[in-house]
């Protein structure tokens, strides 16, 4: 049977293709949970309020993962589907079977396919997820008295590897440029490439800009509507994690390259029905994906690095980009956590320590020899007229001390 078509009736604030997009992560949540013991289901009801939409998917998904390896990896059960697990065996669970489990199993395994087998190997960041979610899934299940013991506290660290400012992968103001020359003029492009730049360079210009001015996440970038501009008042709004609403400032730039995109590229479009209020639209007058936006980034970035285009830049380092050239220019650390909506500030530290020469900079601008030379012909100009240490200064010596000062 094919599905019904979805009608929305939204009295929110937010735009009907948010609505949208949630709903299907909230369909892909409970297709998860129907295929889970349904003992569980108070579990599914706090993580609902406990977690954003985008964590609550994780972490049925990494449920669901364990309790498949329960059944199919060990003989701790009797059952043939995750559904069908007992919670007592559940409560037997002891926290080195977890252990083994992060340490040995998730760290490699292979998974079969139609055609062939793929082995999957996850670093310190996935295995730190999948540790975070099974201690949330058993702290739940040992506060509810669900299970007599509380595992987690025997559950091995995950080493997360401290990040490094000279890791970090962004294009240099300069390489900016060549990005933004090459989207406005094709240069770089191939002949293939250039058919289609023909026909959207205004709009992969105003998503190149967005990206490198605001550093927008890919998602915010993607789900930018007609409507979510007022150029009238001089903003935008976005859509952040954990669902907040955002207004951002238009600057002349960025109000420029736009207007030309929804004039002279935009307006030649017939979009599909319900994409009317789409920003960026495909040849084909549906919305960009994120993997169209993606490809497109990944296009532009590798033509001033000199690479491959699969070897391009995803959208995130070009967040990455906007939030070091931003402090290249000497806005505060504070003032760029705020644009980009960085839960902590440390996080935006590691962009400032990144800086080109910034050891070098401090050290000229604080020449302490200068400041000490300054004290003393200051100290030397408060003296008393007439005292025997002001005739050792001469008229050259005081005019250069007041020039200095």
């Amino acid at each position: 049977m094919s599905r019904k078509t979805i009608k929305i009736h939204n009295k929110s604030s937010k735009p009907d293709n948010i609505v949208l997009q949630e709903n299907d992560r909230i369909e892909l949540c409970e297709a998860i949970e129907h295929k889970l013991p349904h003992y569980l289901s108070p579990y599914f009801t706090y993580l609902k309020n406990a977690v954003s939409l985008n964590t609550r998917l994780a972490y049925l998904r990494d449920l669901e993962f364990f309790l498949r390896y329960i059944v199919n990896e060990t003989r701790m059960t009797a059952a043939e589907e995750p559904s069908q697990i007992e919670l007592e065996t559940l409560n037997k669970l002891h926290a080195r079977d977890i252990n083994y489990y992060m340490g040995e199993y998730c760290a490699r395994y292979v998974v079969s396919g139609k055609e062939n087998d793929y082995l999957m190997e996850n670093h310190s960041k996935s295995l730190g997820r999948k540790r975070s979610s099974l201690s949330v899934f058993f702290k739940y299940l040992y506060r509810e008295g669900l299970i007599e013991r509380n595992i987690t506290d025997g559950f091995n660290p995950i080493k997360l590897p401290k990040p490094q400012p000279d890791a970090i992968k962004k294009l240099e103001i300069d390489e900016v440029a060549v990005m933004l020359d090459a989207v406005e003029t094709g240069k770089g492009l191939t002949e293939k490439e250039l058919q289609y730049w023909q026909k959207t360079k205004y709009r992969d210009k105003a998503i190149l800009m967005l990206f490198t001015t605001y550093g927008l996440r890919l998602s915010e970038l993607e789900q930018l509507n007609l409507s979510s501009f007022h150029f009238g008042r001089g903003e935008f709004k976005i859509y952040r994690k954990r669902g907040k609403e955002v207004n951002m400032p238009v600057n002349r730039s960025i109000e420029s390259v736009l207007k030309d995109y929804i004039e002279l590229e935009r307006k030649q479009l017939q979009p599909q029905d319900g994409q009317e209020d789409a920003l960026f639209l495909s040849l084909q007058g549906t919305r960009m994906t994120v993997k169209a936006i993606r490809q497109l980034v990944k296009k532009y970035t590798s033509i001033p690095l000199g690479t491959a285009r699969e070897d391009g830049y995803s959208p995130h380092k070009l967040r990455a980009t906007a939030a070091s050239s931003l402090i290249e220019y000497g806005f505060s650390i504070y003032d760029v956590q705020s644009l980009l909506d960085h839960d902590n500030v440390t996080t935006t530290q590691l962009y400032a320590a990144h800086r080109k020469n910034l050891k070098r900079e401090i050290v000229n601008k604080y020449e302490l020899l200068d400041e000490f030379d300054k004290g003393i012909r200051s100290n030397y100009k408060a003296l008393p007229e007439g005292s025997e240490n002001t005739e050792s200064v001469s008229e050259n010596e005081v005019q250069e001390s007041t020039e200095e000062d």
